[in-house]
């Protein structure tokens, strides 16, 4: 390889050839051209350049709710469907993160007794927890094969329940309540994770171990937030086919509520349209059990200065899903990701050693792939990427910050949202050469 050449795994973005380009000119072209639109002057709506509405215009959310109902074959359930009042939207699942970390928990007080965070976990989500206050308020709750330790997890929250248990919290919401707003739903406890395709594991959790934690988060004031960015792209259904991913938390939490209307859930759904169109669009959306708690995280105070945070290209994200071309793109980008799968994978069983612990990867950007014992992938990487400039992150960069799991000894997150299958292919063969090295030095069995 040139030295100048690098091969780089950690990108979590789709590749430029993937970047849809003219369709994006397209609805931009569509959404301004027309000097008027029936909508410019409707308050639930407003003029695509001008400020929005707090919850994000209303043509759009029932947009976003046609294209998921039809995708989770919803429509004709009532009850669990979702609908545009339901719907917050927001400048991706970043930015939505921190939003409804700031609306709906206070550590600083300790009224929010702690966090979880499902490990291995989204690298850059420590962060959002410690500008929300939960430094040294979070605890890692090791992720199973089909979803989490329930079991470990419900041992915290007893524990922190009773640790707490003689404190008075009665006044603590009066920090963050507004004096001319309804009083905050805030919630004693929070727990993220990524259930479907997470990254890095690219595991997916069943309906029951979902539905088992929901129960758990009824009875411990817990809310759920799922970073549900991935579930479109599936590649072990067929790519000329509508998707049906699992059913979302916020889906089996608003279809098991004894009362609806009055209650908050458990549950949000925090996801964006970066991973499925195009990340420099910065628009995504949070959805609720119902109007409730969506209602509460639309009215900070950001979003009644300025409005909903990406007016303009929500609009053209929402046009896209009107006029078709979001499904195509969909399309486009699952047949192309399904292949440079079936590559990581051949390739892996070809190039690294016989006991490696892999499965094929059946959507989402990553997967998770874990050395034999004896090998050490911190080691590894280093001098794949100083010897041939090839960078695989390390289990290192996945661990909750503060509990270390020791990911960084055997294992690796991979990602096939960047790479071409040829990059993929010839980088797992280099990967390959350096581990029989390596083996090769410490007499391990290749």
């Amino acid at each position: 390889m040139s030295a100048n050449r690098s091969i780089n795994f950690l990108r979590g973005w789709i590749s430029h050839d993937l970047l849809p380009r003219q369709q994006i000119i397209k609805a931009t072209t569509e959404l301004l051209k027309p000097e008027l639109r029936e909508y410019d002057d409707d308050v639930e709506n407003h003029h695509p350049l001008v400020y929005g509405a707090d919850s994000g215009s209303l043509w759009v959310r029932e947009e976003i709710c046609k294209f998921t109902n039809d995708a989770f074959k919803l429509e004709a359930d009532n009850l669990t469907k979702s609908k545009p009042e339901y719907i917050n939207l927001t400048s991706g699942a970043s930015y939505g993160m921190l939003n409804l970390l700031l609306q709906t928990t206070l550590p600083h007080t300790g009224y929010t007794r702690q966090a979880f965070v499902i490990s291995p976990t989204y690298f850059l989500i420590n962060d959002a927890f410690i500008d929300a206050g939960f430094r040294n308020k979070i605890t890692a709750i090791r992720e199973k094969d089909d979803g989490i330790d329930l079991d470990t997890l419900q041992k915290h929250l007893e524990y922190y329940e009773k640790l707490d248990k003689e404190r008075d919290h009665s006044q603590d919401s009066q920090l963050v309540n507004s004096p001319n707003k309804r009083s905050k739903k805030l919630y004693r406890f929070v727990i993220y994770l990524i259930p479907t395709y997470s990254n890095p594991s690219g595991k997916t959790y069943s309906l029951s171990s979902r539905n088992k934690l929901i129960e758990l988060a009824r009875k411990h004031d817990m809310l759920i937030i799922t970073d549900d960015v991935y579930d479109m792209l599936s590649y072990d259904q067929p790519a000329t086919e509508t998707p049906r991913p699992t059913l979302r938390f916020t889906h089996l939490d608003r279809a098991t509520l004894s009362d609806v209307d009055k209650s908050y859930g458990n549950t949000i759904v925090n996801t964006t349209f970066s991973k499925m169109i195009a990340p420099g669009l910065r628009f995504g959306y949070q959805e609720t059990v119902n109007s409730n708690l969506a209602t509460q995280l639309s009215q900070g105070g950001a979003n009644a200065s300025g409005g909903t945070p990406s007016q303009l290209n929500s609009m053209i994200v929402g046009t896209m899903l009107r006029n078709g071309d979001c499904a195509k793109i969909i399309r486009q980008t699952r047949e192309a990701l399904g292949a440079r799968c079936e590559v990581l994978y051949d390739s892996i069983k070809k190039y690294l050693p016989q006991r490696t612990e892999y499965e094929l990867q059946t959507g989402g950007y990553f997967s998770w792939c874990t050395l034999p014992e004896g090998f050490d992938s911190g080691e590894i990487c280093e001098t794949l990427k100083r010897k041939y400039n090839v960078m695989i992150p390390d289990g290192s960069r996945f661990e909750v910050v503060d509990n270390p799991m020791q990911w960084k000894k055997r294992s690796v997150r991979l990602s096939v949202s960047y790479l071409s299958s040829e990059d993929i292919e010839k980088a797992v063969e280099l990967w390959g050469q350096v581990c029989r090295q390596y083996a090769k030095e410490h007499h391990l069995e290749f």
